[in-house]
């Protein structure tokens, strides 16, 4: 099979077809044209993934070429050739016009072979993401993806810029959101999709055991090491790797993690020799990046190095309006996993669904669909198939989770009364009740310490009864 095709635009016959020749030797499916007119003609019926165009030709030269299989064929990759004295002027159209590479004649051949060859991947890449494109359009998915909420338009947008390149992506959110699924779809529509996609969870492996994981080890390297075993990195050699939970992983191994990054070789447990490695490395965490550095869960100079671009995936409580699509979406990939048949879901249903807020996220709403769609016996997923989860969820919500008080009354005692009754919520641990306010324990402590000095405090039992835990837990004085 060809590794791709190349279109040759040259009006020195002997030059263009010797170098049509010469990469058809290479593997690709190459053809040659004299001029810009003929080698635009010729592009919208080979569809090449490279256009190689000498700049000075007649009837239309290598600029024009350019301009006019940019506008028409964006996904193609154009290389131009330059004499003497153009080299300004290829380098504008790079710049400018959007050339992917140019060269000085006479053509370094052995130069040209690893251009033309990164210039196809290019190419299969932004066709993949043209389709990922119209997909999106047609049916609100991308890739492994669902949703045609404004959050996830701009989440694909951004994997669409970030996954040509070879840049490391920290992804945050949730869990349950669907961190792995972007590091997927990055993958996928990068140079590197037909490597390996590898992924581990730093917070699945045991201290003990993440350093083989990650970096391999040698026989006999540690008791139970009975053979060599490759890590992760090598694994994924070429590919992608991605490190979920990457704030849990020891910050002594966070440390070797870095000086790998940084020069790109790896040392197998039990070895001396320095391993070269090419991965792509993605990154996730549940966590505030910040606060993890600042609670020193992670480096940062870690965090530095891995964050050259974050995705923030949004919670499904944000994206609600994505919930009919990506439910039927659930459904039909379920029902074909479970050897169902097709089913849709009621109105009635996917009213209990928006109502519910979701802590689990896309996950959490994967179960509740597979548990309706296995105990469904009809075609339509009514609402009693989802009870009692999260109906009875539904029911909580429109009485613990709510305050009501009349208009009118005083901003002072609306607050005292939310901090109340989130406290009565959390059982009266303060730390999660702060979180839950967005406040910091401290100031909770204030306001608890008013309102007692007030004679606001209707139960004492609840201003003291987790301040000891909670001296133990942050060290501060209440």
């Amino acid at each position: 099979m060809a590794k791709g095709r190349v279109l040759i635009v040259d009006d020195e016959k002997a030059a263009g077809e010797g170098l049509r020749d010469l990469l058809a030797a290479e593997g690709y499916e190459t053809v040659a044209e004299a001029d810009g007119v003929d080698g635009l003609k010729r592009a919208e019926e080979f569809l090449p993934s490279v256009v190689i165009t000498d700049i000075l030709m007649p009837r239309m030269d290598g600029f024009g070429l350019l301009k006019e299989i940019r506008l028409r064929y964006p996904e193609m990759a154009v290389i131009l050739l330059t004499g003497q004295g153009s080299v300004e002027m290829a380098l504008r159209a790079i710049q400018e016009e959007g050339a992917y590479h140019y060269f000085e004649k006479p053509i370094d051949m052995k130069k040209l072979r690893l251009v033309v060859e990164r210039a196809v991947e290019y190419a299969e890449a932004r066709r993949e993401n043209e389709a990922l494109r119209r997909q999106l359009r047609d049916r609100g998915a991308f890739g492994e993806l669902v949703g045609k909420s404004e959050p996830m338009r701009q989440i694909y947008h951004l994997i669409e810029q970030v996954a040509p390149s070879s840049a490391s992506v920290l992804i945050t959110g949730e869990s349950g959101t669907g961190k792995e699924l972007v590091a997927r779809t990055i993958h996928n529509l990068s140079p590197r999709n037909n490597a390996q996609f590898v992924a581990i969870n730093c917070s699945a492996i045991p201290e003990t055991l993440m350093e083989s994981e990650l970096f391999g080890h040698e026989k006999g390297a540690f008791t139970g090491a009975a053979s060599r075993r490759q890590g992760c990195f090598e694994l994924a050699h070429g590919g992608t790797l991605l490190l979920d939970e990457i704030a849990e992983m020891p910050t002594l191994l966070q440390a070797k993690l870095l000086r790998v990054l940084e020069e790109r070789v790896l040392r197998r447990l039990g070895s001396t020799q320095e391993i070269p490695i090419d991965v792509r490395l993605l990154a996730a965490t549940n966590k505030n990046p910040q606060e993890a550095v600042s609670i020193g869960g992670l480096r940062e100079d870690l965090l530095y190095r891995l964050n050259v671009i974050m995705i923030e995936m949004p919670p499904l409580r944000d994206r609600k309006d994505d919930l009919p699509l990506l439910t039927q979406h659930l459904i039909t990939q379920l029902a074909e996993k479970h050897k169902r048949p097709a089913r849709f879901l009621a109105p009635s249903a996917l009213q209990v669904l928006q109502s519910h807020t979701w802590p689990g996220n896309v996950r959490e709403l994967r179960n509740a669909i597979e548990r309706a769609v296995i105990i469904c016996s009809g075609e339509e997923i009514e609402r009693h198939h989802l009870a009692p989860y999260p109906v009875d969820q539904r029911a909580r919500v429109r009485s613990e989770d709510t305050l009501s008080l009349p208009v009118g009354t005083p901003i002072e005692e609306v607050e005292r009364q939310m901090i109340m009754r989130t406290l009565q919520k959390t059982d009266n641990n303060k730390t999660r009740a702060a979180e839950l306010l967005g406040i910091s324990l401290k100031t909770l402590h204030n306001k608890l310490r008013l309102y007692r000095e007030r004679g606001q405090m209707p139960d004492t039992n609840l201003a003291y009864s987790h301040e000891p835990e909670l001296q133990r837990r942050t060290g501060e004085q209440v």
